[in-house]
C-alpha cells in the first residue's frame, strides 16, 4: 500500500496520522484558481502543522461531502473555516466548534483572533464553560496554548487590535467585548494546564490606542 500523499499543502494542516483522511478530503474539494494564503505554524500533540491563513476553493457538492466519513467531514469543516468568505467560515465553524479533538482546536483559536464579530459570538457561546476543570475542552484548549505560547500571545494582541479598530462603537469598553470573554476563558484553561497564571496581554485602557 502506498503511503498517503502529503504533497498537497492542505494535508499539512493536520497531524500525519490523519494524512489519509486529509487526502480524501482534498480529493473532493474543487480546484482553486488561487493558492492558499501562506500558512501559520502551530504544534498539535507535539507535531507541527501548517494551517492556511485563507483558502479559495469553492465548497464541494453535497453528494461529495456525504461520501466522506465522519472524521473526514470534520477535517473538511476545519479547512473551510479558513475560507476567504466569512459566511462560509462561520457555517463550517458551527460544525466543529463543539469538538474537543486537538487538531480542531487551532482552527477555532485562529478565528478568535480574527475580525468577524458574529463568528466570535458563536465561539463564545460554545466555549462559555471552558474555564470549568473537567470539561473536555478545558484540557484540549489549555494544552494547545501551553504548546503554542507565542502564537497565543499574538492572538491576544489581535483581539485587542480588532476591537480597537472596528468595534469601539459597539463596545465602548474592552471589558464588554466578546473577544475579551474568550481570552479570559482560554487563559483560565492554559493557567490550569501550565500550573501558573497565564500572561494577560490585554493592555490597560490608557495603552489601547496604537494597537491597530
Amino acid at each position: 500500500m502506498q503511503p498517503p500523499d502529503r504533497s498537497d499543502p492542505l494535508t499539512m494542516a493536520f497531524p500525519a496520522e490523519l494524512a489519509g483522511d486529509a487526502e480524501a478530503v482534498v480529493s473532493v474539494m474543487p480546484a482553486s484558481r488561487l493558492l492558499p494564503a501562506a500558512p501559520f505554524s502551530v504544534v498539535v500533540e507535539g507535531h507541527q502543522v501548517l494551517i492556511p491563513e485563507r483558502l479559495y476553493n469553492d465548497e464541494p457538492p453535497a453528494d461529495a461531502v456525504t461520501s466522506l466519513s465522519s472524521r473526514q467531514r470534520q477535517l473538511l469543516h476545519c479547512l473551510y473555516s479558513r475560507h476567504c468568505d466569512g459566511v462560509v467560515r462561520q457555517r463550517h465553524l458551527e460544525k466543529i466548534v463543539g469538538s474537543t479533538d486537538p487538531w480542531v482546536v487551532p482552527f477555532v483559536v485562529q478565528l478568535v483572533g480574527e475580525y468577524v464579530l458574529e463568528i466570535m459570538i458563536v465561539i463564545c457561546d460554545e466555549l462559555r464553560d471552558l474555564a470549568a476543570p473537567g470539561i473536555g475542552g478545558h484540557l484540549a484548549y489549555g494544552q494547545f496554548i501551553v504548546d503554542n505560547p507565542a502564537y497565543f500571545a499574538r492572538t491576544q494582541r489581535r483581539v485587542v487590535s480588532y476591537w480597537s479598530c472596528y468595534y469601539r462603537g459597539t463596545y465602548a469598553s474592552f471589558q464588554g467585548y466578546p473577544g475579551r470573554t474568550l481570552l479570559d476563558l482560554l487563559r483560565s484553561a492554559a493557567s490550569d494546564r501550565a500550573g501558573h497564571s497565564w500572561p494577560n496581554l490585554a493592555p490597560v485602557a490608557s495603552r489601547v490606542d496604537g494597537y491597530c
